[in-house]
């Protein structure tokens, strides 16, 4: 099963006929989805049989399942879940794939349900056109209600539908951002809708909706005719201080009436902050349970080490420092050497029956996401999609930031969704893009790092890894997975035929990071050793000698009639072949996008393939 399907588990399949069946059955196995059938005699795997009419079955497996995968006609599937749909925050994906398994649609639930997303996936595993009909995705626009989940944020109130009609229809939409994550601006194609801050007075703009981003907690008004709607990046480090035996119900009042009175919003919480005193304080704990908070503690000597505007000697007595509300949040809230600011200092709740509760808000730079992070190393293959594997095509298509060579990234770009960070750095800045990668899967988000070829294969893979290695990584977080590519040599060799047939080697003439005296001694050991040897970037246009002497050296051990192959952008619009030898090679083009193999003393030439014997002939004959 192909583990990125995973997080729109549980997929349910329905199938009614011998062609449906045909196109479903081999999906459901490759992405871990139900297949239903109806009365038949079921010796299929990960296969279901219901009884009675699809339509009474539905309603009974509609609320277990996130997503459904109908292979009916578009119509049917309509008549069918009309009377189980609720609301787009509630409804699954729904997906219609063709009786011909030509075309994928998103019908239902694009955005919140991911339907468009599932839509694309399943698109490109199948090899079939995807069909999305929703205005942001044909506006390459991100969908507004969606924006802020790659990051964590919390949707807040507003005219949700009446927002999301006006930028389908390209008005201007008003941008109040003062919290949280830019980079979703930073992907914006250039004509799109929004306006960001407010239009100064001189300006002729008047926008037709507003969307707040921000920490504050907004009150719209119902009879406005001015749709309004707010997202809450999770900023916010609640401090908290008690007396022993606090009850969580204190604790949770106290908290929303700090926040009612200062207009925040309890959806902006990141997470709670006390004393490691307190780490097992029961209210505390419960609470935290409750909201699915995290907690986090700090030891005495790191709180007192923080200035406050309300230190107290008499807390200093009892637990070894002047503050712990106000301390604890501040130091919560910091994040990277990025200070933070105290926006409530603390505020004492007291009830007779439940407790004291001491309370302190400091606001972060840097939103929490609450998301285990994940790094995406892909290997994209020749450059042709048809030559990527499905499961790289599948990791590259769910990330939320794509890194990578902008000729790469180009190549790809079918697989890319409107709301994807996309991140361009040169050729020659891999250690930076390894860096960034690593910078925001710490952070939580989920970053496909792609290399042509092969990841592992002088790609971002052992980069990526050594990087995090130096940072401490231990192992787990971020979580990394390896998404293999066809490299370039197997491209070459398999427009030339089977040149790698027995023993072979790959060699990179580039000495930017091998110095060339390293690169001499194996070019010698693989010519001596008969190795069928590929060359990666075999010349630039400051380093057009190594070629050279590499022939030479084959020359030394090679007959000069070896054949020699010279693949330039195999796959690719722009591809060349060449079949030659190796006293001819250096007679034609060759350059950075060229592969050359060089044969070894059993290979031979057919018309214009290469084939290197592997000996299963001379066995034939032995026995």
């Amino acid at each position: 099963m192909i583990t990125s399907f995973v997080p729109f588990h549980p997929i349910a399949a329905i199938a009614t006929t011998p062609q449906a069946i045909e196109i479903l059955h081999p999906l459901c196995q490759q992405i871990g989805a139900t297949l239903y059938l109806q009365n038949t005699v079921n010796t299929l795997e990960n296969t279901q049989i219901y009884q009675g009419s699809l339509k009474d079955h539905l309603s009974t497996i509609w609320s277990q399942n996130k997503a459904f995968i109908f292979c009916l006609a578009t119509g049917a599937v309509v008549r069918l879940i009309a009377p189980l749909l609720r609301d787009k925050s509630h409804d699954p994906a729904i997906i219609i794939i063709d009786q011909k398994g030509e075309f994928v649609i998103s019908l239902c639930s694009g955005h919140q349900g991911k339907a468009d997303q599932l839509t694309q996936l399943i698109a490109h595993l199948i090899n079939a056109k995807p069909i999305i009909t929703g205005a942001s995705n044909s506006l390459n626009l991100p969908g507004i209600d969606v924006l802020g989940v790659p990051f964590g944020w919390c949707k807040g109130q507003g005219n949700w539908t009446q927002i999301s009609s006006l930028i389908a229809q390209g008005k201007t939409v008003q941008v109040i951002q003062e919290v949280g994550s830019t980079l979703w601006q930073n992907n914006l194609p250039n004509n799109h809708p929004f306006y960001f801050g407010f239009p100064d007075i001189n300006e002729c703009i008047k926008p037709e909706g507003r969307i707040w981003i921000s920490a504050t907690q907004r009150r719209f008004s119902e009879k406005s005719n001015y749709p309004k709607v707010q997202w809450h990046p999770r900023v916010l480090w609640v401090g908290i201080g008690c007396v022993r035996g606090t009850s969580k119900n204190l604790i949770e009042r106290s908290i929303h009436q700090v926040f009612k009175q200062y207009h925040l919003a309890i959806d902006a919480i990141a997470g709670i902050a006390t004393i490691d005193l307190k780490a097992d304080e029961i209210g505390l704990i419960e609470y935290c349970q409750k909201q699915q908070l995290t907690l986090k503690t700090f030891s005495p000597n790191v709180l007192k080490m923080v200035e406050v505007p309300n230190p107290s000697a008499i807390v200093e007595e009892e637990v070894g420092t002047p503050s712990v509300a106000e301390a604890s949040a501040i130091c919560a809230a910091f994040s990277s050497e990025i200070s933070a600011s105290l926006i409530v200092s603390k505020q004492i709740i007291k009830s007779e029956n439940e407790g004291t509760v001491t309370i302190a808000i400091a606001q972060s730079k840097v939103e929490y996401t609450n998301r285990i992070g994940q790094l995406y190393l892909v290997g994209m293959g020749p450059g042709s999609l048809d030559q990527m594997t499905p499961a790289a095509k599948t990791a590259v298509n769910q990330a939320d930031v794509i890194i990578g060579y902008s000729l790469y990234l180009d190549l790809i770009s079918p697989l890319k969704r409107p709301e994807q960070i996309i991140e361009a750095l040169p050729i020659t800045q891999e250690k930076q893009r390894a860096l960034r990668a690593i910078e925001l899967a710490k952070w939580g988000l989920t970053v496909a790092v792609i290399s042509s070829g092969d990841c592992g294969i002088y790609g971002m893979a052992g980069l990526v890894l050594e990087e995090l290695q130096k940072a401490g990584w231990d192992g787990t977080i971020p979580q990394v997975e390896v998404f293999p590519g066809i490299t370039a040599l197997q491209a070459a060799a398999s427009r030339v035929g089977a040149p790698l047939m027995h023993d072979f080697c790959a060699i990179s003439l580039s000495d930017l990071l091998t110095p060339w005296e390293v690169i001499q001694k194996r070019i010698e050991a693989a010519a001596m050793g008969d190795f069928v040897t590929a060359i990666y970037n075999p010349r630039s246009h400051t380093r057009t000698e190594q070629i050279v002497y590499t022939q030479q050296v084959f020359l030394k051990y090679r007959d000069p009639q070896t054949p020699v192959a010279l693949v330039r952008s195999a796959y690719r619009k722009d591809e060349k072949i060449t079949v030659t030898c190796l006293q001819e090679m250096l007679r034609f083009t060759i350059d950075m996008l060229t592969t050359v193999i060089i044969g070894n003393s059993s290979t031979y030439r057919h018309n214009n393939w290469m084939i290197t014997p592997r000996g299963y002939n001379q066995q034939s004959e032995k026995e």
